[in-house]
């Protein structure tokens, strides 16, 4: 999975339920969905109108009612769809609030091994320190990643990995190192997820 995709779809808090849900054959109208997710209506518009940006989501051509329009998945939105279900499966059900954070997702896409402060920062791009400082606490507090002090070098240094529900989760996301890193295509994006 390309971790600049990653970013952007898990940008806005509803975006990788809504994902999920349709996968999981919720009818893709707004009603149906908000209440499948939970979300509330200002916060559900903005994540489905991320997604169609993005065009993992599309209005359904000739149905619905112009005021009550029915979205579908695209066919990059379906292989979207079926790694957000995985991601939501991976996390216990009363986790998954923190998985709506901004940075979460790519923070633990990144935890498969020991990362330094600075590969995160490498890793991310456009995250903050604060933003990934914080990611970081509240994943420690969730116990979905262990910070440990490596003592290897002069200088010693703190180093995080995901552990219990936040390896799973991690190993679900299955990032793509080589080839066309970087890519925020989600045709390129949809075609790796294909191959993993």
């Amino acid at each position: 999975m390309d971790i600049k995709l990653l970013v952007k779809i898990t940008s806005r808090a509803w975006a990788l339920d809504i994902l999920a849900q349709m996968h999981r054959g919720v009818p893709g109208r707004q009603a149906t969905l908000i209440a499948a997710t939970g979300a509330g209506r200002t916060a559900f518009g903005a994540s489905l109108a991320h997604l169609m940006e993005l065009g993992v989501v599309m209005r359904n051509p000739g149905h619905g009612h112009p005021l009550r329009p029915e979205f579908v998945l695209t066919e990059q939105g379906v292989v979207a769809a079926a790694k957000a279900d995985e991601i939501l499966r991976a996390a216990e059900e009363s986790d998954t609030k923190l998985l709506r954070k901004s940075w979460t997702v790519p923070v633990l896409a990144l935890a498969t091994r020991p990362q330094r402060f600075s590969g995160f920062k490498a890793g991310l791009g456009a995250i903050t320190d604060r933003a990934l400082s914080t990611s970081l606490q509240k994943l420690e507090a969730q116990d979905w990643v262990t910070r440990e002090i490596d003592l290897s070098e002069r200088a010693p240094f703190p180093t995080y990995q995901a552990v219990n529900a936040g390896a799973r989760i991690s190993q679900v996301i299955g990032l793509v190192g080589s080839g066309e890193a970087g890519t925020t295509d989600p045709k390129v994006f949809c075609a790796r997820l294909r191959v993993s």
